[in-house]
């Protein structure tokens, strides 16, 4: 698949890359790896990719979402 910017929650795959996740929030890519390293993000890697399963992002941003009410 190639990036592109997807805004769209149903037309995202259940496994995301940092910049698929990044392009949907609307931050910079190495942001999203600063949240998985820090394990604000839950994330895997398969070989030397990282990957985000949709529901972790979505379960992120409702975090953040609850922090900043």
């Amino acid at each position: 698949m190639s990036i592109e910017k997807i805004k769209t929650l149903d037309k995202l795959p259940d496994i995301l890359s940092p910049q698929q996740v990044a392009d949907y929030v609307g931050i910079a890519r190495q942001r999203v790896y600063d949240f998985c390293q820090y394990g604000e993000i839950k994330s895997f890697t398969i070989g030397a990719s990282r990957k985000i399963l949709k529901k972790e992002m979505l379960v992120w941003l409702d975090r953040i979402k609850g922090e900043s009410q």
